[in-house]
């Protein structure tokens, strides 16, 4: 130092020959001097010009030891052997004070501000305006970051819930593990404020708090506890990286202010969901009660209008509800199942249930008549039409005007019929044997059958157009193998029946007996069962009822057949009925009551696939 003035030596208590030739930096805290000596260098070396008030704000010292703030200029002047420098020192305790007054004026109108934005605020705007006011708060105080965290009862972890931090800064860790900052995870549980001007003024039990300042560049911080319902629930902490702060009382409590003022928020906000949810549970449980009310109501309807049809599995429910929707329109439908398995009786139930109950369902097995006499059977005969037609006939359709006919076996038609069937279908118009007059019908057909009717057309033994035109609504009927839960009804229900033909009495049925029968795959399916039943009572007198099923051996069909094995074939037989369409109405999946996506992962894992 070469010169000092007297207005210096006022300021520093300092005589000016005491510094002349000392450095500078004796005028600047021992802690600050070499981050100055850096600066000062470096101005000098780039010849860079510092003016007053807009250079660099210092911590000066005097000479009895206490600092003041003071604003300082820089003026480089080059020499042909060196620069010289020109530091001009001021104190700026007066500017300072009034700069601290304007910024907590501004502070307090920041908190103003958030008091006034956080009134009846919507709970689905609290988290952005959290957000918007830790930027506020931020910018007010002069810090860098600021953070919002809760207490997660479960781990004892802090986790960052808000958060707001000024570009090029590090932002906070999501998660503050329990643990990791020991002393200052104390202080906040038990509701204290921490604070620190810098890393070394905090107390030597929180040397991990120092450390982890010093290791992030973090210069000052404050923190604050916020309550709930009386109880310490997180924290508020603000930090600056770009210089040391003071934190005054008033600064302190109007920080604490925000903090519980985001902290009702949140808990308001927090109340608003749990109503809001217990609504939507209230809102769930009354449709579910209301739905639940409407499917028992269905189903008491469907065991009322089914009283022919024994069991209550799910898949004699699916074939029983599908039978109900059907059974108002006048769409022709195509019952598919297995030989036993009660196709006539799902037929005469949808018969029941239609508009045209009021008149008797018209029967005809295609199966039991000659190719010769089937003809005449369904469309009638004058006389003399051919050989031994001695007098005129009345065909089955015409008796099914206004009724429902029932052609069962319908893939035993023969081939030269099945153009006049399907002319019926579509136009409903015939004619009969030995006339030209045609005679029109208003009749609904249900057909049925145990065949593969698309493989028969494949085939050419069945006519395609005539197939699509049945299949509009195809119903398949499970086999009795995977109807095992219905087996103890319909065993008694068969029971009750031939028991009071025979005038026998039977009071329950032998366990092993039971077993056996859910054991057995039943080829027959219903049929075999009837006449396993019947075969039983006659041989075995007594109130117990005790049977065996004989042939077992032959059929090949028993406990042995993998319910894998059996699936597979179901499921074929319901996606070749539907020409292997899965999705949409009348598709398999539909039919099957099951989802599109199930049963394509039944599919694959059994290995179905589409023929090509």
């Amino acid at each position: 130092m070469s010169e000092m003035n007297a207005e210096s030596e006022s300021q520093f208590g300092h005589r000016r020959l005491e510094l002349i030739g000392e450095s500078v930096e004796n005028l600047i805290p021992a802690r600050l001097r070499n981050s100055h000596r850096n600066y000062r260098q470096a101005s000098q070396k780039a010849h860079l010009y510092r003016p007053m008030n807009g250079g660099q704000q210092i911590i000066a010292l005097r000479n009895d030891g206490s600092e003041f703030p003071g604003d300082t200029s820089l003026i480089p002047a080059p020499t042909e052997c060196d620069t010289v420098s020109h530091r001009f020192i001021r104190d700026a305790s007066e500017l300072a004070a009034a700069l601290q007054v304007a910024r907590h004026l501004k502070f307090e109108q920041a908190v103003a501000g958030l008091s006034a934005r956080f009134i009846n605020l919507p709970a689905d705007q609290v988290d952005a305006e959290i957000t918007c006011g830790l930027q506020v708060l931020t910018e007010a105080l002069g810090t860098d970051r600021t953070n919002f965290g809760k207490i997660d009862p479960a781990t004892g972890d802090i986790v960052v819930t808000h958060m707001w931090t000024r570009a090029g800064f590090p932002p906070l860790v999501e998660r503050l593990l329990k643990g990791m900052l020991p002393w200052l995870e104390e202080r906040i549980r038990g509701g204290e404020v921490t604070f620190a001007e810098r890393p070394s003024a905090l107390p030597p039990e929180a040397s991990r708090e120092s450390q982890y300042m010093q290791s992030i560049g973090m210069k000052s911080s404050l923190i604050v506890p916020f309550r709930v319902a009386g109880r310490v629930v997180g924290a508020m902490g603000t930090a600056s990286f770009r210089n040391h702060q003071h934190w005054s009382d008033a600064i302190i409590s109007r920080v604490q202010d925000v903090a519980d003022i985001f902290a009702n928020a949140l808990a308001r906000k927090q109340a608003d969901e749990e109503l809001q949810k217990a609504y939507t549970e209230i809102r769930q449980l009354k449709d579910q009660l209301q739905r639940e009310n409407v499917y028992l109501q269905e189903e008491m309807q469907i065991a009322r209008n089914h009283a022919g049809v024994v069991g209550s599995s799910m898949a004699i429910r699916t074939v029983l509800k599908k039978a109900e929707q059907v059974a108002a329109t006048d769409s022709a439908v195509l019952i598919l199942g297995e030989t036993g398995t009660g196709k006539e009786l799902i037929a005469q139930t949808i018969h029941q249930m239609s508009r045209r109950s009021g008149r008797a369902m018209i029967k005809i097995n295609c199966a039991a008549l000659p190719s010769t006499l089937i003809e005449s059977e369904l469309f009638g005969r004058e006389k003399g039409a051919y050989t031994g037609a001695l007098a005129r006939e009345i065909g089955r359709f015409e008796l099914a005007d206004k009724s429902t006919i029932f052609l069962d076996e319908i893939g035993e038609l023969p081939t030269e019929l099945q153009s006049k069937l399907l002319r019926v279908l579509q136009e409903g118009e015939f004619e009969r044997l030995g006339s030209p007059k045609t005679i029109r019908v208003d009749a609904r057909v249900i057909a049925a059958t145990s065949r593969n009717l698309w493989a028969m057309v494949k085939e050419g033994k069945f006519r395609e157009d005539l197939f699509y035109r049945l299949n509009v609504f195809p119903v398949v009927i499970p086999p009795l193998r995977e109807r095992i839960d219905d087996i103890p009804a319909l065993v008694w229900h068969i029971l009750k029946d031939l028991s009071k033909r025979m005038g026998r009495s039977i009071e329950s049925v032998q366990a092993s007996t039971m077993r056996d029968f859910q054991k057995y795959a039943w080829p027959g399916n219903v049929r075999e069962l009837r006449n396993v039943i019947e075969r039983s009572l006659i041989l075995n007198a007594g109130p117990v009822f005790r049977g065996e099923i004989h042939g077992l051996e032959q059929t090949g069909q028993g406990p042995l057949r993998r319910f894998n094995e059996v699936e597979s074939d179901y499921f074929r037989s319901v996606l070749q009925a539907t020409h292997w369409r899965v999705r949409g109405k009348g598709g398999a999946a539909e039919l099957l009551g099951l989802k599109p996506t199930t049963l394509e992962a039944r599919m694959k894992k059994l290995g179905i696939k589409r023929p090509q």
